[in-house]
């Protein structure tokens, strides 16, 4: 078939076959235009053919994204900057480009730290990072001072027993981060407060709705570092400090915001570790639409029953009743439950950098040794209900059944009472959770989203010619593209629905047609 490509104001034809791979058309016009690229450290140039909107990619067939005798493709020339180093995730298995120029390679570990952190979701607590021999970069050194190169490739590790739970807050899994969640309760609320951080930063809403209501987490305050590091702070890096309504702004994430502030005002005023409050960071990455939110409720006010109050007079008298309420339980000797503080206490263990070897080799759960628990004695315990908060259309609400009260009950009332309480405030809190969807469902649609996976298992009827075991057949055949590529067929799906979404200049049954041709060529090249 001939084709068409227009090249710096010439065009010229070219006879090639329906067959004909992109590469291989990118090198045919590299030879007829005598196209010169660079290929060096900093700058690499390429050429890129674009037609009906979107860029081809060397792999793809020309016939299979509808390219016919006859058509125009357009080819240009685009310069990409290198990556001056690489950071190889040991928990996603995924490889972190850094960006920038040669003046990275003089930064300190600190604030690479920083980079990583703001590019891989996770607080700069969880992680380390270290050179490919395996020497551990501390945070108060520079780069250069550990002979590090263009184009080097750092490891990042952290707490063995924790890439389970990690990659549970990464794909927002609420059942796999119940699942993996330390017996010891420091570590427990230590793990929580970073679960709440990736939800923030990810936008994980239904996430963020479990830890706030039911686990007691709350956005403005601090990750922190890990118990066994509680006296080493003053080494620590500045962004323990940053907090979960901080992130939320930092990442643009409109849907958690408004549920922390409207989970707790107080989070508006909220400083991070340079001073600024949440409007502030969104002001400094340029998020209009969080700006926007967070300027109308910092300035409005407060309607009391006698008096009408501005919102930043409002939250500064609760931060005095704060701090008034701590004063008078600290002198009582009495500790509040909602301030538990995630610390180490008599026979932990001590971490000090540079003394004791650190366990962050990002070994899984299964292959960390667990201490021999000895039986102990259960009671009857009164276990308060909870329900499980989803967000989305084949999701609802659930609740668990409760177990017996303790002996100490006796008022049947008492209980009734309380039960009742419990019931209101957590449907307000399922009211105001999906309020908030309702009215910014917009701002979830990063890509193309599939119709959700129906749970129903009632029989469906039977249609003339189709096997008694059609949909077994139809899943045993997918399963050696699964295991060889590693993604599911929905995700496959997904996949080649938002690449043939690109092509905005065909019509959607075109685009339609270009996502069911990939999806075909991937499963035969995979399985």
């Amino acid at each position: 078939m001939r084709i068409f490509v227009c090249f710096e104001g010439c065009c010229e034809r070219f006879d090639v076959a329906p067959d004909q791979t992109v590469g291989a058309m990118k090198q045919m016009v590299k030879e007829n235009f005598l196209v010169q690229l660079s290929d060096d450290k900093q700058l690499r140039q390429y050429l890129e053919l674009i037609y009906g909107g979107a860029a081809l990619q060397d792999s793809w067939a020309l016939r299979d994204v509808g390219v016919r005798s006859g058509s125009f493709l357009q080819c240009l020339i685009k310069s990409e900057e290198r990556p001056v180093m690489h950071v190889f995730n040991a928990i996603t298995g995924e490889i972190l480009q850094i960006m920038g120029s040669k003046a990275l390679l003089h930064i300190s570990v600190a604030r690479l730290k920083t980079l990583v952190s703001m590019q891989s979701g996770l607080p700069v607590s969880t992680f380390r990072l270290s050179t490919p021999s395996g020497v551990h970069l501390y945070d108060c050194n520079l780069l250069h001072d550990y002979a590090i190169e263009i184009g080097s490739t750092l490891r990042l590790d952290t707490w063995d027993g924790w890439v389970e739970f990690l990659q549970g807050c990464l794909r927002g899994n609420r059942l796999t981060i119940q699942n993996n969640l330390s017996e010891n309760k420091p570590v427990m609320r230590f793990q929580l407060q970073v679960a709440l951080y990736i939800a923030a930063s990810l936008g994980h809403l239904d996430v963020a709705g479990w830890l706030l209501l039911e686990k007691g987490v709350h956005p403005e305050e601090p990750v922190g570092v890990h118990p066994y590091r509680q006296w080493c702070q003053q080494t620590a890096h500045r962004d323990t400090d940053k907090c979960p309504i901080h992130v939320a702004a930092e990442s643009s994430q409109l849907l958690i915001l408004k549920f922390f502030v409207a989970r707790s005002p107080s989070t508006l005023v909220c400083r991070d570790p340079e001073g600024h409050n949440p409007l502030k960071v969104a002001l400094q990455r340029g998020h209009k639409d969080c700006v926007r939110y967070l300027a109308n409720k910092l300035y409005s006010v407060v309607s009391l029953p006698n008096m009408t109050l501005p919102m930043r007079i409002y939250l500064q008298i609760k931060r005095w009743l704060g701090l008034g309420q701590k004063r008078v339980a600290l002198n009582q000797c009495q500790y509040p439950s909602a301030a538990f503080i995630a610390r180490a206490g008599l026979g932990d263990k001590l971490l000090v950098d540079g003394f004791n070897q650190t366990n962050m080799s990002s070994k899984s759960r299964r292959f960390v040794t667990r201490p021999n628990r000895k039986p102990t004695m259960q009671v009857l315990q009164t276990k308060t209900p909870y329900r499980n908060l989803f967000i989305g259309s084949d999701c609802t609400s659930t609740r668990t059944l409760s177990q017996l009260p303790s002996l100490q009950c006796a008022n049947f009332h008492d209980v009734k009472k309380n039960e009742n309480m419990w019931q209101h405030d957590s449907n307000t809190n399922d009211e105001l959770l999906e309020e908030i969807c309702k009215q910014d469902s917009s701002q979830c649609r990063g890509k193309f989203l599939l119709p959700p996976i129906t749970k129903n298992t009632s029989t469906r009827p039977m249609f003339v010619g189709e096997a008694p075991n059609y949909y077994q057949l139809h899943s045993t055949s997918l399963e050696p593209f699964s295991h060889h590529c590693g993604w599911t067929s929905r995700e496959n799906a997904t996949y080649c629905l938002t690449t043939a979404s690109t092509f905005t200049e065909k019509a959607w049954q075109k685009q339609l047609k270009i996502a069911r041709t990939l999806m075909r060529k991937r499963v035969r090249t995979k399985v």
